[in-house]
């Protein structure tokens, strides 16, 4: 079942009552003017097993800790947003498997060879989806083709680099001076929040699937708590762009994030993708892929399961 994505953008009281998350207001609950039907009207339960992720945009919003509690004992992603309204910060459970112990020894004894394999696998994919996307677009993307199809094992001639300077050159090229940086001007705000809800959604089917987040097969970083998920998160990054692609097409440019900019973004977890032919929520398909690599880390299969655009 798809999960549902809660955005929380206003002052809010979260708190928790048999198994459901309650929204209260308090600009409602403190207007004794407002009949009582509209404040009776205003509080909002909604099951937490229905809850994917969450995130927590407003400095006024207060979570108690029993919500807390029963959010990360259903492997719900919380994002707590900061001043800027960006996304930096995820809260994940410790424990989301079962067997997550016998899980976590094969992860840690890949070999460094099953580990470039599977970087030239997510390398691969993440070529071909951006020329999929670019040529859903009616951008050139020829230039990628020898690029896919000539990765080595860990991607020793950085394909992935080299294909990334052509691929944004092109899908923003009607930007003036774009340039792909976490820091730039837009619409680099709007795939940072686009790569933010991706990395979160991924990191949850990554701790379901019983894997360490922090453990990548090629993203190392002291500082980096999720180096899995942004390994395995690659491949999907060019539905992201098409959505912002399409989202500047239509509602233009803008250094200020707005809710409809915001309301786009949040359906990421559940466009549609598809993995060998099957097509399903994205949310589920990234649960295939960290399944998937759970099974290469324990020699039941080599491939990587990616979709394919």
């Amino acid at each position: 079942m798809i999960k549902r994505t809660l955005y929380f953008g206003n002052p809010s009281y979260l708190s928790l009552s048999n198994t459901q998350l309650v929204l209260r207001l308090p600009e409602v609950e403190k207007n004794n003017l407002l009949p009582t039907e509209f404040q009776r009207d205003a509080l909002v339960t909604i099951p937490v097993e229905d809850i994917g992720i969450v995130i927590i945009d407003n400095p006024q919003i207060t979570l108690t800790s029993g919500l807390l509690q029963a959010l990360q004992e259903n492997n719900v992603a919380v994002i707590v947003c900061d001043y800027r309204h960006m996304p930096p910060s995820l809260l994940l459970p410790i424990e989301g498997n079962s067997i997550q112990q016998e899980r976590y020894d094969a992860q840690l004894e890949a070999s460094e060879p099953i580990k470039k394999q599977l970087w030239q696998q997510t390398v691969v994919q993440k070529i071909k989806n951006q020329a999929a996307v670019l040529a859903s677009l009616s951008l050139p993307s020829s230039y990628l083709i020898p690029l896919h199809r000539n990765v080595k094992s860990g991607d020793t001639d950085n394909c992935e680099a080299t294909a990334a300077v052509y691929y944004w050159q092109t899908i923003f090229k009607h930007v003036s001076g774009f340039v792909r940086y976490r820091e730039g001007p837009p619409p680099n705000n709007f795939l940072n929040y686009g790569y933010a809800i991706l990395r979160a959604t991924m990191a949850r089917s990554i701790v379901a699937a019983g894997l360490l987040p922090t453990l990548g097969i090629f993203h190392k970083n002291r500082y980096n708590a999720y180096c899995l998920a942004d390994d395995l998160m690659e491949p999907y990054r060019p539905y992201v762009d098409q959505i912002v692609h399409q989202l500047v097409a239509e509602m233009g440019i803008t250094h200020e994030m707005t809710k409809e900019h915001k309301a786009i973004l949040l359906k990421i977890p559940a466009i549609d993708v598809t993995i060998n032919g099957e097509k399903s929520p994205l949310m589920l398909a990234t649960q295939r892929t960290a399944v998937s690599i759970v099974k290469c880390y324990h020699g039941e299969q080599r491939k990587l399961l990616y979709p394919e655009f």
